[in-house]
């Protein structure tokens, strides 16, 4: 054999075995490249199926609400852009922001091409504004119209006309009366103390828990015990809605339903004037003791607070008539009336003298009650002897008044306003006094 082509034949293997090895390395890389690339691929994947999730949780998704499909509008955050509400509620605020200021809900049908005579098509609309007010998109004035923005302060300069004329820039030094939490970026919360026992609040926390559980709330913005303290803290303090609502995150309405829902179940507790003589009968009782007391407020403008002005006490208030047992603790109380009521009114109103004597029972009464019994022969209410000018008492008057006034305990110490630490209604009852560190910070 030639040794010359011998010697091509083993350098041309050589080469053909240098090139093979380079060609598993390329295609070793070529593999891995490929490996990479469906890797990012499945990771792009992924992030694409996470923003699709969170814009469709950040979307409007249809709720179920009594049964029907409701749309649920997103509470604004910095982050969202109003596309993701529903076309509707864009529209809305698209017709708000481009008014020329605030406008009502019948203006705001109108602009929408919406039948605002009919009242089945004008309230949706007011429920949608009522949402974004909820959600923050829009803002409700006093009055009842919405905006986007607030009301722009009068240019420099201008004269006002009325009691702050004269001050400067114009600006009103006045306290206004509204119920709407100050608009401040950074909202000032405060503590304040309510005098009351834990035993009070477990009981109203109680009842509303049992509440939720009959009616089947599956969804507490709160706990019982929370909103029993956000109740107790209106009824007691007479805080506003609106500030209890902002200082808890929670709207006015929601306040507001939660006080009702707790007033509408401890007057479902209150005895029944039907039940209680002859619960008294069945315990051995043969006697109670019926008086009248009034529970001062505060006076509201108008004529529609002259009915709550007791001419007795020379103030403002409520009446409630109240029934104890023979040692002075209550065992019923009315409901509340206006403050000019008078005890035999208010006693003829409630059949008193009925429930009473179909229970066997006699009542002892002050001399406010002269008159409601007139039965001579078969009294049910025994009250004293009253003394004038040209009668006088005589002494076995006076004796009879003696023995009633010691033998009957005061029924005055169970009247709510001597429980709840107030003025006795015996004497001119003095306004409260608000607590020095529960000034409200957003007046």
């Amino acid at each position: 054999m030639d040794p010359e082509l011998l010697e091509r034949i083993t350098a041309r293997r050589a080469e053909l075995d240098e090139l093979e090895e380079q060609l598993v390395k390329q295609l070793a890389e070529v593999r891995a490249d490929r490996d990479e690339l469906a890797v990012a691929e499945r990771v792009l994947e992924r992030m694409s199926e996470q923003v699709a999730d969170g814009r469709a949780s950040a979307a409007p998704a249809p709720g179920q609400v009594g049964g029907r499909a409701v749309m649920l509008i997103p509470h604004r955050t910095p982050d969202m852009d109003e596309t993701m509400l529903p076309p509707d509620y864009q529209r809305i605020l698209g017709v708000v922001r481009q008014a020329a200021g605030p406008v009502m809900a019948r203006q705001l049908g109108d602009a929408l091409g919406i039948d605002v005579s009919v009242r089945s098509k004008l309230e949706p609309l007011r429920g949608k504004l009522v949402r974004l007010v909820d959600c923050g998109r829009l803002r409700k004035l006093p009055d009842g119209r919405f905006t986007t923005r607030l009301c722009p302060a009068p240019p420099p300069g201008t004269v006002r006309r009325g009691r702050n004329r004269g001050v400067a820039d114009g600006r009103w030094n006045c306290v206004t009366k509204t119920k709407k939490h100050a608009e401040d970026p950074c909202p000032l919360v405060y503590q304040c103390r309510l005098p009351l026992s834990t035993r009070t609040v477990n009981h109203l926390a109680g009842l509303l828990r049992r509440h939720l559980e009959v009616i089947g709330s599956r969804w507490w913005i709160l706990p019982p015990g929370k909103i029993a303290v956000i109740v107790l803290a209106v009824l007691r303090h007479d805080q506003r809605l609106a500030d209890m609502a902002g200082g808890n995150n929670v709207s006015e309405s929601t306040v507001r339903r939660w006080r009702n829902e707790l007033i509408a179940l401890l007057a479902a507790q209150a005895p029944r004037l039907d039940r209680t003589p002859k619960k008294v009968v069945r315990q051995g009782g043969e006697v109670v003791l019926i008086d009248g007391t009034l529970i001062a407020t505060q006076r509201r403008t108008g004529k529609a607070d002259r009915r709550n002005y007791s001419g007795k006490h020379q103030r403002q208030g409520l009446h409630f008539l109240a029934l104890t047992n023979e040692k002075g603790r209550l065992i019923w109380i009315s409901a509340a009336r206006p403050g000019r009521t008078h005890d035999n009114t208010a006693a003829r109103h409630d059949r008193i003298l009925a429930h009473l004597r179909a229970a066997g029972l006699g009542a002892l009464a002050d001399l406010g009650f002269r008159g409601l019994g007139n039965d001579v022969l078969d009294p049910v209410i025994v009250i004293g002897f009253h003394a004038s000018r040209t009668h006088k008492l005589t002494p076995g008057q006076k004796t009879a008044n003696h023995v009633l006034a010691v033998g009957a305990p005061p029924s005055n110490t169970a009247s709510p306003s001597s429980r709840t630490g107030g003025p006795s209604p015996t004497s001119a009852p003095a306004p409260p006094t608000p607590p020095t560190s529960c000034a409200p910070c957003s007046s």
